[in-house]
């Protein structure tokens, strides 16, 4: 099996499979956290492609999205920003500004928006998205669910809970009637429901949504499921809202238990958590007051950006 310095050699540094390969190190790098080493390679991948295809390119695009994508998980929004805006910008102009790869840049850029509190322009650029999407793709379409949900995202941060709810619960009745009742995606969207239920106030209405989540997780995915361990810590959660201290203190018992048991069954990917991170940093919010909705918003960014080279 060749190794980089070997496809390098054979094939020269300009190859699509040399510049492949270099991609494939980088994204190794960066599942390990060593950035700067990614950020070199990607960096590398991304000059040569604007050389020899040039700039308007798709993989020169994709390259440009990779490394933006490695500013943003070092928090580096300006220099993110400035590569985004770029890739917008030219997917408009060669593709279109209905193409879903327009629609994809014009929603990091959106993100990267929201990750630096410049909730109008985050919130401009996802109505786009979410009205572009439901005319090209549909209503029903997961990426025009998504577009929503993101949008309700930012609703919520600038505290505008009505409208949050409104799209929430669009989304929630299109994922009942598409993919059921108890499909993980259909939950997920309950409890971000349930979440806006809870920065309302209304806490019954928040713990009744959590209770069948819970419960439904329970069954479709098996107690020990990292989503319904999720499920059981956001329940807690209610009833602490709620002061109901010893329902909240064995939720979260069980919880603390079964993950020292099953150590084999936590997620592979801290992406979303790490992003969330410093979005608290950047917004001057702790953490804890980050919304289930932001979080999962934020979780589906970092999972969706995947390295094509």
């Amino acid at each position: 099996m060749l190794n980089n310095k070997d496809t390098e050699a054979r094939l020269g540094e300009e190859h699509s499979d040399t510049l492949r390969s270099i991609g494939n190190l980088a994204s190794t790098y960066q599942s390990q956290g060593r950035w700067k080493e990614a950020e070199e390679l990607l960096v590398q991948v991304m000059e040569t492609r604007k050389r020899v295809l040039g700039e308007e390119h798709p993989d020169t695009l994709t390259s440009m999205n990779n490394v933006a994508s490695t500013y943003r998980k070092q928090g580096r929004w300006k220099d993110a920003e400035e590569l985004e805006v770029q890739v917008t910008d030219t997917r408009k102009r060669v593709l279109g500004e209905e193409h879903p790869d327009t629609l994809t840049s014009a929603n990091n850029l959106a993100g990267t928006y929201q990750s630096q509190g410049r909730w109008k322009e985050t919130e401009e650029l996802e109505v786009q998205v979410m009205e572009t999407s439901k005319r090209v793709l549909g209503e029903e379409h997961p990426d025009t669910l998504t577009s929503m949900v993101n949008l309700a995202s930012t609703y919520e941060s600038q505290g505008r809970w009505k409208e949050a709810e409104e799209l929430l619960v669009q989304v929630m009745e299109t994922m009942k009637r598409v993919l059921g009742d108890e499909h993980p995606d259909t939950l997920v969207n309950i409890g971000n429901l349930a979440s806006t239920y809870q920065s309302q106030g209304r806490w019954k209405e928040a713990e009744e949504l959590l209770v069948q989540v819970m419960k439904k997780m329970k069954r479709v995915l098996g107690e020990e499921h990292p989503d319904t361990l999720t499920s059981m810590a956001n329940l807690a959660s209610a009833y602490q809202d709620q002061r109901r201290w010893e329902e909240a203190h064995a939720l979260e018992m069980q919880v603390m238990e079964t993950r020292k048991r099953v150590p084999g069954k936590k997620r592979k990917s801290t992406g979303g958590s790490n992003a969330a991170r410093l979005l608290a940093v950047h917004t001057g919010r702790p953490l804890f007051e980050l919304t289930i909705g932001e979080t999962v918003y934020i979780y589906y960014v970092v999972m969706k950006e995947t390295w094509m080279l």
